[in-house]
């Protein structure tokens, strides 16, 4: 027999033989320990919308076919704003710059009930908690007050769980600029 005859058989042999390396998807589950204790931490500053003027922190990216976004229909139905907000010690644009908010939304109701679906990563550059950040997935209804859910974290607030409270101390009905006090409460 040739040595390439044998050197095949054997490469089939093996290779017949030998466990799947990759044959599932996923990895048996197994206990973890974890921190005996959870931090609760309560976060407040103000996040800063702004549509109008030369230099917006929320641009429109997206909106459906035959739809003209203007001053008093700026969330038709399928329009999406991509935000880098600032985010603030106070309600003064002025104020302390402590981060920022970057993620998109989407006008997702095709009723008066207007709502939007966010997708925000809320960074803080200063403090205690500079370089870590919460991430937002959520339902956000327009209204003057509401809640939307933390859903992860990075750095400080890795894994973190919590929610939001939002409630618009400014908001323009015209032109969209808003801005809104938050509440976070988050668990990590």
């Amino acid at each position: 027999m040739s040595k390439v005859f044998v050197f095949a058989c054997l490469l089939v042999l093996f290779t017949a033989t030998s466990p799947a390396v990759r044959d599932k998807y996923y990895s048996n589950s197994h206990t973890v320990d974890v921190p005996a204790t959870i931090k609760k931490t309560h976060l407040h500053f103000f996040m800063h919308d702004i549509l109008s003027g030369n230099n917006p922190s929320a641009v429109l990216v997206a909106k459906p076919n035959g739809t003209v976004v203007q001053e008093g229909n700026l969330l038709p139905f399928g329009a999406v704003y991509v935000i880098d907000d600032w985010l603030t010690v106070g309600p003064d644009p002025k104020s302390k710059i402590i981060g920022n908010a970057r993620g998109m939304y989407a006008s997702t109701s095709r009723g008066s009930d207007l709502t939007l679906l966010i997708s925000a990563d809320f960074e803080f550059t200063s403090g205690v908690f500079n370089g870590s950040s919460v991430s937002v997935f959520s339902r956000d209804p327009l209204v003057v007050a509401k809640e939307v859910a933390v859903v992860g974290g990075r750095g400080k607030f890795r894994m973190a769980k919590g929610f939001i409270l939002l409630n618009a101390v400014y908001f323009n009905t015209t032109n969209g600029d808003a801005i809104l006090e938050c509440h976070a409460t988050i668990f990590h």
